[in-house]
């Protein structure tokens, strides 16, 4: 069973919803694959005030992801900032082509700049299930928190959408490679890149395999990058090397 994702590393017009998405859907139209990942707030910039670009749930980028998945045929990932009874919410979207649509809430805020001070974290993991594979989807900061993302067996799959600052960058590509290896499992990781008020993003967003071995990536640029996660060969591996069999075990707690 195989899927072909695709990386989709995007500069952004900073707080301008409307014109983002009409020049990402070419982006979206174009990319070879049955899953198109897009950056964290790939339709606005990172906004750490949230207010002046929330949308409700059928607001202007949701309703036009759905629009995307319907017309192109394949599933489309991203966050947007989402305002739900007076609280305001990071939210990553799995649209699949049929409408249905999934979504997760940041749990792991960025203290260092500011992002908990007007943000509802989630408490929640998701996986989604498509086309035979389970993704776990995370955004960013969630990248640090290992525990977070620890497999119990439940996912094949992590897809990091994010907005990671080019002053830490070693810390992603390191830290993306260590959540391969230690969950045996495909992950994804898309980065955005230029400027916004605050920071310069080079992007670095890669895709690994379950040895943690690099698949595809590229640095700085915008770029879209396809590529196919096979996984019979992903429970091969995990079968001659079930080190998952000797895992801590834990329970999480909200």
């Amino acid at each position: 069973m195989k899927i072909r994702i695709a990386l989709c590393q995007v500069d952004m017009e900073w707080e301008h919803t409307a014109r983002n998405l009409e020049r990402l859907e070419s982006v979206v139209a174009a990319a070879e694959a049955d899953v198109v990942v897009l950056p964290e707030m790939f339709a606005t910039g990172f906004k750490l005030r949230p207010a002046v670009v929330a949308e409700p749930q059928d607001g202007l980028v949701v309703t036009t992801m759905r629009r995307w998945a319907a017309t192109y045929k394949k599933a489309v990932v991203g966050s947007a900032v989402i305002v739900e009874e007076g609280t305001y919410r990071n939210r990553m979207f799995f649209v699949k082509p049929s409408g249905e649509t999934q979504w997760y809430d940041k749990r792991h805020l960025f203290r260092p700049g500011g992002e908990g001070r007007d943000y509802t974290p989630g408490d929640k993991r998701v996986v989604v299930e498509y086309m035979g594979f389970r993704f776990l989807l995370q955004i960013c900061y969630d990248l640090r928190f290992p525990v977070w993302s620890r497999s119990r067996g439940d996912y094949d799959a992590i897809i990091y959408c994010a907005s990671w600052d080019n002053k830490r960058r070693d810390a992603w590509c390191a830290l993306l490679r260590a959540r391969a290896i230690e969950n045996q499992c495909y992950v994804i990781g898309v980065n955005r890149v230029g400027t916004d008020p605050d920071a310069v993003y080079i992007g670095d967003s890669q895709a690994l395999d379950y040895l943690g071995r690099t698949i595809a990536g590229a640095d700085s640029g915008e770029w879209t990058m396809s590529v196919t996660l096979d996984l019979e060969q992903q429970r091969a591996f995990r079968e001659s090397f079930p080190a998952w069999q000797d895992a801590d075990d834990f329970r999480l707690e909200p």
